[in-house]
């Protein structure tokens, strides 16, 4: 590709509407008598330094394993967390540092939907007045105009307006997501936060879902962010995908990039654990084994490297990744793995050390440190 197509390219793209860099959430652990005595300070790395744009109409998958610092993420970029450190700027607006009455216009405009929306509803209140609260709450409608809202959006996502006067419990776990949707939708947003909205849901219900959430991004104009634990999911709705690992973003790029090039061994071992990819199973790598690092003390060098199943040498254990565009200086696809620096005949000849010997390059790096 010619210089002028690649700034063609990036003079075409939409505008950044969410932006977030270096951004970090720490939860300070309860200090111990030792700890004082120490002066020692610990806390929970939740999110440790990460950069993550959505562009105006897109949809940008958070992808991980449990415990990957994915929904604290996305509570952290729309501010129901405050961040440790790190700039987050909504449509050219810093809003890391809102507090209060300065941030209402920004929750207005950024909506979440929870996995749970048994545990979002107040059960004492009908699935109606909890999604007409926020029009009171921000001075959007009042009166009949507020429940003729309402009702036009329980019909928009496949409720019927009858069903306003029903309580959570009475309604199934599909429409109560519906709800949620209602709810998120009723302020007019731009970005919505998705924080594994269907995972509770069977399959059938998850399809439906997913297509009321593609059908609403192209009614309402919104972007985005979808956080999900299922590559399956994030595959039908997103178009760019960024890998979360102990913290971190490991690999991000567009999703076709990720399903059919993916660099980081720890997107290789995610992609390894479906069933089905495409024509049929990877499966051509060794399965992923271990927990994930703790938080409060996660390991030197490559986070991945205790239980990475393509583990190279001493540089792993000693020294952290950044990450790379993986085809050039204007890809969108990059990865944070020393494999980047070698050859793909190279990877593919790589038999990794024994366990034994890992654990010698472990020491090793450790003493160095």
């Amino acid at each position: 590709m010619s210089t002028s197509d690649t700034t063609t390219d990036s003079q075409n793209r939409p505008p950044e509407l969410l932006k977030a860099t270096n951004v970090k959430k720490h939860f300070p652990l309860e200090e111990g008598l030792l700890d004082r005595l120490f002066g020692e300070n610990r806390s929970v790395r939740a999110v440790d330094g990460v950069d993550l744009t959505v562009r105006a109409g897109e949809t940008v998958g958070i992808v991980g394993e449990s415990g990957s610092g994915k929904s604290t993420l996305g509570r952290t970029v729309s501010r129901l967390y405050e961040p440790t450190d790190g700039s987050i700027v909504f449509d050219n607006e810093h809003i890391e540092t809102y507090s209060g009455r300065q941030l209402r216009p920004i929750r207005r405009r950024v909506q979440y939907v929870f996995q749970d929306p048994m545990s979002a509803l107040n059960p004492r209140k009908t699935v109606g007045e909890s999604v007409a609260r926020p029009l009171t709450v921000h001075d959007i409608a009042s009166g009949p105009e507020k429940w003729e809202r309402v009702a036009d959006l329980f019909e928009e996502v496949g409720l019927s307006a009858s069903q306003m006067g029903a309580y959570p419990h009475e309604l199934s776990g599909g429409q109560r997501q519906r709800v949620g949707l209602c709810r998120a939708l009723v302020t007019e947003p731009d970005l919505v936060i998705f924080d594994e909205p269907v995972s509770a849901l069977d399959v059938t219900l998850q399809a439906q879902i997913l297509n009321l959430i593609n059908r609403l991004q192209r009614d309402f104009d919104l972007s985005y962010l979808f956080i999900s634990h299922d590559l399956n999911v994030v595959r039908q709705v997103c178009d760019r995908i960024a890998v979360m690992y102990a913290g971190e973003i490991v690999e991000r790029g567009p999703t076709t990039d990720i399903f059919e090039n993916p660099q980081h061994p720890y997107t290789r071992s995610l992609l390894d654990a479906i069933p089905q990819v495409g024509s049929g199973k990877r499966g051509d790598s060794e399965p992923l084994r271990g927990e994930p690092p703790s938080a409060t003390n996660p390991p030197s060098g490559c986070r991945f490297h205790p239980r990475c199943p393509e583990f190279i040498d001493g540089r792993c254990a000693g020294e952290a990744p950044s990450l790379q565009s993986v085809d050039g200086d204007d890809s969108d696809h990059e990865a944070a793995c020393h494999w980047l620096d070698r050859s793909a005949a190279e990877r593919a000849s790589h038999t990794p050390p024994s366990r034994s010997e890992r654990e010698i390059i472990q020491e090793s790096s450790s003493d160095a440190d």
